[in-house]
Parts: structure tokens; C-alpha cells; sequence
């Protein structure tokens, strides 16, 4: 029996940085798309899972994946804004796609448009999705590369 897998919400973006143009998942149709959902000032993005998402991105860049970080913001904004953001992004190296996740726009509502449609619990948070761009797998925490490997290989040899 076939497992129903369903569409991933479009993203909610304010602004894209390290790209030329806005992406949509629309538009990375056809192509693995990996997301990296973090935050500047956690612990486990900055010693776990942006070196990942760097692994990635350098191992696999090109046609079948795409990388995506998603900075989606739900506590301490003042402190995470978008040039504190260009910063980090360049301190770390970052070469792939980063779009900062739309705030809620709401002022008791701390958690970001992107974090909310996709039910997210915290940074980090892996977003896998297939060529078709269903949503094949989301966890909160961080995923060991050999898993995380494998779950790519997976969903590119999918075709």
C-alpha cells in the first residue's frame, strides 16, 4: 500500500538572502528540496545543524537538492534581525539560499508565518521534501548525517 505524503505549505518570506531571485517551492519542483529551519542564537543550530545544512549543500549542490535555511524567529527578535542575520551568514559561510520567515505581524503573536503553517516546535528543524513537493519528513532537533544521507539518496533516487 502507498503512503499518501502531503503537499508542503508554500514558504512565507519576507526576504531572501545569498539568492538572485525569491524562490518558490512551486518553482524547486523537480528538485529534492532540503530546509533548514534556525534561529542565530541556538545552540544546536550554530554547533549542529548549519554545519550540516554546509555538508549539504557542498556534497550535493546542483541539480537533484536544493538547500534551503530558513530563519524563522520566535524569541529574542530584537537581537536576530536581518543585519545581525548578514553577519552570521557571512561568518559562517553560508553559500546556500537563506530566507528570513515572514513575522506573524501580529504583536502577541511571537511565532513567524512559515514556523506556524508548518507546525514547526523550535530551531532546528529538518524539511524534507520530494520532487513533487510533498512533505516527506519534518523533525525538530537535529538528524545524524548517515540518516539524513541515506533519506536524501532515498528521495533523489526516487525520480
Amino acid at each position: 500500500m502507498t503512503q499518501a505524503f502531503k503537499d508542503a505549505p508554500e514558504l512565507s518570506i519576507y526576504k531572501w538572502l545569498n539568492a538572485q531571485e525569491p524562490l518558490t517551492l512551486e518553482a524547486l519542483r523537480g528538485r529534492v528540496v532540503a530546509i533548514f529551519a534556525f534561529q542565530m542564537l541556538c545552540p544546536g543550530c550554530v554547533e549542529h545543524s548549519i554545519p550540516q545544512a554546509r555538508r549539504v549543500h557542498a556534497a550535493f549542490s546542483g541539480g537533484d537538492l536544493a538547500v534551503i535555511g530558513l530563519h524563522s524567529v520566535f524569541e529574542h527578535h530584537e537581537a536576530m534581525g536581518e543585519e545581525s542575520l548578514k553577519a552570521f551568514i557571512h561568518e559562517y559561510k553560508i553559500e546556500f539560499p537563506v530566507a528570513i520567515d515572514e513575522p506573524s505581524g501580529v504583536k502577541s503573536d511571537p511565532l513567524p508565518k512559515t514556523m506556524r503553517s508548518y507546525n514547526l516546535q523550535g530551531t532546528p528543524t529538518l524539511i524534507l521534501l520530494d520532487r513533487q513537493g510533498r512533505l516527506r519528513k519534518q523533525k525538530f532537533g537535529h538528524e545524524h548525517d548517515l540518516i539524513l544521507g541515506a533519506e536524501l539518496m532515498a528521495l533523489m533516487r526516487e525520480g
